[in-house]
């Protein structure tokens, strides 16, 4: 049985003017045979705030057994070579289709995934079991085209869908707003949302988003407060701080 925690919770925005802000969910799982795992790892702006994050759970990087990679993109996946003891399962087909794509695509970190690519310790995976025992996997192509979600067994069990469906709105919708195929991302997030209906208390951590329960109206429900700040230096003193709260508290009224 698998215990699972968000140590870092996505949220659901872009940068109209500095492009993709990358603040995607990392998890730490915990599971039979003294496995310590990462769900996503984030961009390499996220490093030490990943590190100081797990040090608080009682983790040292060295201990994580196992890092878990839903896909390739950068904000996902920049951080795998903090885990130096683990083993680094990712979606073989889609670390073929990112390795092949010309350097300076946008979205695929083409020097991290080279790196990772000669990794001793690299698992690739497909749709099935995991070698873990209790998590296995299902594509759900379409933000990507060889995406994992992965489904860990325990109390709660946890659906980790990452970009499938980014954030609330995808997941109500059956639409997102990056897709490689519509259509194919359409029925993808139908398949997450089943996965995640079939099992009464399932948790799912979508990418984006805060952790998500179904009520008995089968309604979605955020887990937790939302927590993003940004601070700015506007003025000719560093202690001319200007601070942003970019949660629903500090939105503009209507």
């Amino acid at each position: 049985m698998w215990t699972v925690k968000a140590l870092v919770t996505g949220y659901p925005g872009k940068s109209k003017a500095q492009g993709g802000l990358g603040w995607s969910t990392v998890a730490l799982a915990r599971g039979p045979e003294e496995r310590v795992a990462v769900l996503d790892t984030g961009r390499m702006g996220l490093r030490k705030v990943l590190l100081d994050r797990l040090r608080d759970a009682g983790v040292s990087a060295e201990d994580v057994t196992d890092v878990l990679i839903t896909h390739l993109h950068y904000d996902h996946v920049e951080n795998w070579p903090c885990f130096r003891n683990a083993t680094i399962h990712v979606p073989g087909d889609e670390l073929d289709y990112a390795l092949a794509q010309p350097e300076g695509t946008p979205l695929w970190p083409e020097h991290s995934l080279r790196a990772l690519a000669r990794c001793p310790r690299l698992h690739r995976l497909a749709e099935g079991g995991t070698g873990l025992p209790g998590v296995t996997c299902f594509a759900a192509p379409g933000h990507s085209p060889g995406h994992l979600v992965f489904v860990l067994e325990g109390a709660p069990r946890v659906v980790f869908s990452a970009d499938v469906a980014k954030n609330r709105s995808e997941l109500a919708t059956g639409r997102a707003d990056m897709s490689t195929d519509a259509a194919v991302h359409a029925r993808s997030i139908a398949r997450v949302n089943a996965a995640w209906r079939e099992q009464a208390g399932t948790v799912l951590l979508p990418g984006h988003d805060l952790p998500l329960v179904l009520d008995g109206a089968g309604e979605m429900v955020a887990v937790g407060e939302r927590e993003m700040v940004v601070e700015a230096w506007f003025g000719d003193a560093l202690d001319q701080v200007t601070r942003f709260d970019l949660t629903e508290r500090g939105a503009p009224p209507p």
